[in-house]
């Protein structure tokens, strides 16, 4: 059984920072590309930001420039350093990882952000 536990979320005055981390657990023979996601009620996820095994990055535009995302392969955790943070912002944000040789793919279950003006 594989899990995917994300922290780090909270309330946050617009400007301000927050350290979301994604902890994958159990049988895990591999992690591939790992990504954060974010949804406001109503609407689709939205990719956020996109990190290989090798460590190569991709960003929305809309986060370019203010959102760094990380991982720690011997801890199986991926970060997403959120910096001048916007009421945009607000909204849920979900990790998740493509798993062994048939890149399974799993959803953690979320951690909230609310980024207030």
């Amino acid at each position: 059984q594989v899990q995917l536990v994300e922290s780090g979320g909270g309330l946050v005055q617009a400007g301000g920072s927050l350290r979301l981390s994604c902890a994958a657990s159990g049988s895990i023979f591999s992690i591939n590309d790992m990504r954060w996601y974010h949804q406001v009620p109503g609407k689709q996820r939205e990719l956020v930001a996109t990190i290989t095994s090798g460590g190569s990055t991709k960003y929305a535009d809309s986060v370019k420039g203010r959102f760094t995302i990380s991982r720690e392969n011997a801890k199986n955790t991926v970060y997403l350093q959120m910096n001048s943070l916007k009421p945009e912002d607000t909204g849920r944000y979900y990790c998740n990882a493509d798993l062994g040789p048939i890149r399974a793919r799993y959803w953690g279950q979320g951690t909230q952000v609310t980024v207030s003006s």
